[in-house]
């Protein structure tokens, strides 16, 4: 039979954080015994959480991420703040549906948010889905894009300087998207051969890509 307890100590323990053993005096010198409480182990994460952890393992870019858990909450949001698990085709096609009929987004939002569901669906709940039939698809919109003239951008180029003036040449005569020139170092440029090397391009694909300059 164990003695009388008197009053317990908490004695941290070198266990990360996770626990604490409390150590118990009985009333006879010299005897005493420790008792640990259970390990707090880590919950299973958030449902977003896990959303950011595929995403980071097919080695989407951040923006990428972002767009998609915006997607996403706003998908459970939309429905009641459900659980995807509990839904299906017919809350989705509700939700994208709405998306083209009362929010009148562009037929490229109504597709991005198409591939972050998909993406849930897919990669993170591992619940494969059937056709989507009945989406009500946004217009695409057919207005034609407006260009500028070599003189009109001549004349743009005229009014920048410094660092944003080399970005800004690079782009237009290279086609490098905005975080690909940001990303560039000293190695990537090729003055002799006039060529330009993409490291990391958009999704990851490939190992470097080298479009050529124009002028």
């Amino acid at each position: 039979m164990r003695p009388p307890l008197i009053g317990p100590k908490v004695m941290p323990m070198a266990t990360f954080g996770q626990s604490e053993a409390v150590l118990w005096y009985s009333i006879i010198p010299g005897c005493e015994f420790v008792c640990e409480k259970a390990p707090v182990l880590p919950g299973k994460p958030r449902l977003l959480d896990q959303v950011r952890e595929a995403i980071r393992t097919w080695h989407y870019s951040r923006r990428t991420e972002e767009s998609y858990v915006a997607w996403i909450r706003r998908f459970i949001i939309f429905h009641g703040k459900r659980h995807p698990k509990e839904m299906g085709e017919a809350e989705i096609t509700a939700f994208l549906s709405g998306l083209a009929v009362k929010s009148k987004v562009s037929a490229s939002t109504q597709n991005q948010a198409l591939c972050a569901i998909l993406f849930l669906y897919r990669e993170v709940l591992k619940l494969d889905l059937c056709r989507l039939e009945d989406v009500v698809r946004a217009k695409i919109s057919r207005r034609l894009p407006v260009v500028l003239t070599r003189d009109e951008v001549r004349i743009v180029l005229e009014q920048l300087c410094g660092t944003v003036r080399l970005m800004t040449t690079l782009l237009y005569g290279s086609g490098l998207r905005l975080l690909e020139c940001a990303r560039l170092r000293i190695k990537d440029v090729d003055s002799d051969s006039n060529r330009i090397t993409v490291r990391a391009g958009k999704g990851e694909q490939g190992s470097g890509h080298t479009p050529s300059c124009n002028g």
